[in-house]
């Protein structure tokens, strides 16, 4: 059982140990987004096809890990509630994991492909067991729906301001601190966001409580059928479909932007590029205060309209940005943000709709498994990001660092940058546009939803 159930309203303190949960996941999935691809190629020495392979291999995995442990995690039982337990046993083999992963073994290129592999589905399994019990803990601490749209709100602003000092803190101390020994600098990154992504699970364990799950276990879906229900649901397969499009939009972004600035621009991989991360990340924190306030005034569809035209402005103008520009680059990444926010502010507003549909189906709130899929595209999505993305930087003949000497590119390979960093995310921001634009659960459904799903509880009470 749960702990004792309580109808009080949650407190600030409530809801900010909430927010810390989600330091570590954002960070780990910021230096994976921004750094990890440059580290495989440039400091633990694969090939760029090889590198975008470690981590697609892991998401063959991760397509039964991520629903398997949201599965499990509406299904577990303890005196501590049903997510928690997962944060506080999770958090440990989730750090250990991630600081394995940016070390670079004395082996041989095979054995250290392999070697990546094997770590990179350690690290991804661990991230589940974290964060889809910590992202399905939302209606387990409130029933109040603006309680929990609060909580969402501490939990984006600490995980964008966690991105924002992950991606500036790495890229001082591994291209500026420790420039002439990176796997120092690596080391170093590994064990502070390790001992983050332990203090900020231990923080949320220590600090929430869960509301009584009652006799929840007396009808459970089996997980095969349960899994056949969530691939029936029209409404979360356009949802899933738009978060999938949105994160390949930032992923394609986000690990090409350092070869983008350095290669092509001609930009200083340190203090520049620092410069322009936290601009980045900084607009993405402020604009999704915004789109959250203008929520309150025009419909999610509306925002989101707004947002991604913005954003696929931006990507446009960002294609002709010539070298040397360095300015430039920095405004635009700014303005990114306005757009970029988006893809954290409306999918995860829309997944509630998803679960309020599925109950009214099923009878059942079974947010472990929907939030689990959700967690898979985040990282299939940075996976098949990387992947793609290292093949074609290998066909188009890109030139890895060697000695920390920054070789001159082909043509092709510079070409590739630059197409691969904007047009392709322009295609995918289209495609979500008409996502949107056909999702079934409209204003006016959802409260009629909430309607019969309010007047069901008050006949079972």
């Amino acid at each position: 059982m749960a702990d004792s159930p309580s109808r009080a309203k949650l407190s600030i303190k409530t809801k900010l140990a909430y927010g810390v949960g989600d330091l570590g996941p954002a960070m780990v999935s910021i230096v994976k987004g921004f750094f990890l691809l440059n580290f495989l190629i440039n400091m633990a020495g694969l090939p760029p096809g090889r590198a975008g392979a470690v981590l697609l291999i892991g998401k063959i995995w991760d397509a039964v890990n991520d629903p398997l442990v949201g599965t499990l995690t509406d299904r577990t039982r303890t005196r501590w509630g049903r997510r928690r337990p997962w944060l506080l046993f999770g958090a440990f083999p989730f750090a250990l994991a991630y600081f394995l992963h940016f070390i670079v073994p004395d082996i041989g290129e095979t054995a250290r492909f392999f070697y990546y592999v094997i770590v990179g589905i350690l690290l991804d399994a661990s991230f589940s067991a974290v964060n889809v019990p910590y992202s399905a803990l939302t209606p387990e601490l409130s029933e109040d729906s603006q309680e929990r749209t609060e909580l969402n709100m501490y939990r984006f602003s600490f995980s964008v301001l966690g991105g924002l000092v992950a991606a500036v803190m790495y890229n001082f101390v591994v291209n500026q601190l420790y420039v002439d020994t990176p796997g120092i600098g690596n080391a170093i990154q590994g064990l502070i966001i390790g001992a983050v992504i332990i203090g900020s699970n231990i923080i949320v364990f220590a600090n929430t409580t869960e509301r009584d799950s009652g006799d929840a276990e007396k009808n459970d879906i089996p997980f095969f059928e349960g899994l056949k229900i969530t691939l029936r649901s029209k409404p979360f397969l356009y949802v899933s479909a738009l978060y999938l499009l949105l994160w390949l939009s930032v992923q394609f972004v986000q690990s090409l932007i350092l070869f983008f600035f350095r290669d092509w621009i001609g930009g200083n991989p340190g203090g520049q590029f620092t410069l322009l991360l936290f601009g980045l990340q900084f607009s993405i924190f402020a604009f999704i205060l915004f789109w959250g306030f203008m929520t309150r005034r025009l419909s999610r569809k509306t925002v989101f309209y707004l947002g991604v035209s913005f954003w696929i402005l931006v990507e446009i103008a960002l294609f002709f940005v010539q070298p040397g520009q360095v300015a430039l680059v920095m405004l635009l990444a700014v303005l990114a943000g306005v757009g970029v926010s988006i893809g954290f502010l409306i999918p995860w507003s829309l997944l509630p709709d998803v679960v309020d549909h599925d109950e009214l189906l099923t009878g059942q709130r079974r947010e472990g498994i929907f939030y689990g899929f959700f967690v898979f595209l985040q990282k299939f999505g940075i996976a098949i990001g990387l992947f793609v993305q290292g093949q074609v930087l290998e066909w188009a003949g890109y030139i890895p660092i060697r000695d920390n000497i920054i070789p001159q590119q082909p043509d092709t390979a510079l070409m590739a940058l630059r197409v691969l960093a904007t047009w392709v995310p322009v295609v995918f921001l289209l495609a979500s546009i008409a996502v949107v634009y056909y999702y079934p659960i409209t204003e006016k459904k959802l409260a009629e939803i909430q309607r019969e799903l309010a007047a069901r509880r008050e006949i079972s009470v």
